[in-house]
C-alpha cells in the first residue's frame, strides 16, 4: 500500500502532506466532487485511507511498464 501500510482515518491535513498539495487543494477536490471519497464524522471531514489509494489507482497515468 502506497500509504506505508497506514490504516483508518486520515485527516484533510493528513491528506494533504501525504499527497504534497495545498490543503486548499484538498478542500477545493472535496468541493468539486474529484477527489477522493470524503466521509463525515460528527462535524470533522475525514477520508479512509483505502479509498485514497483506490482514487490513486483511478487516476493513474502511463503505462507501469515502460
Amino acid at each position: 500500500m502506497a500509504t506505508g501500510g497506514m490504516d483508518g482515518l486520515a485527516t484533510p491535513e493528513d491528506l494533504a502532506r501525504f499527497l504534497g498539495v495545498p490543503l486548499r487543494t484538498v478542500g477545493q477536490w472535496r468541493y468539486l466532487g474529484k477527489g477522493p471519497r470524503s466521509i463525515k464524522v460528527g462535524r470533522y471531514t475525514r477520508y479512509r485511507w483505502v479509498d485514497v489509494e483506490r482514487w490513486l489507482d483511478r487516476n493513474a497515468r502511463g503505462d507501469a511498464a515502460a
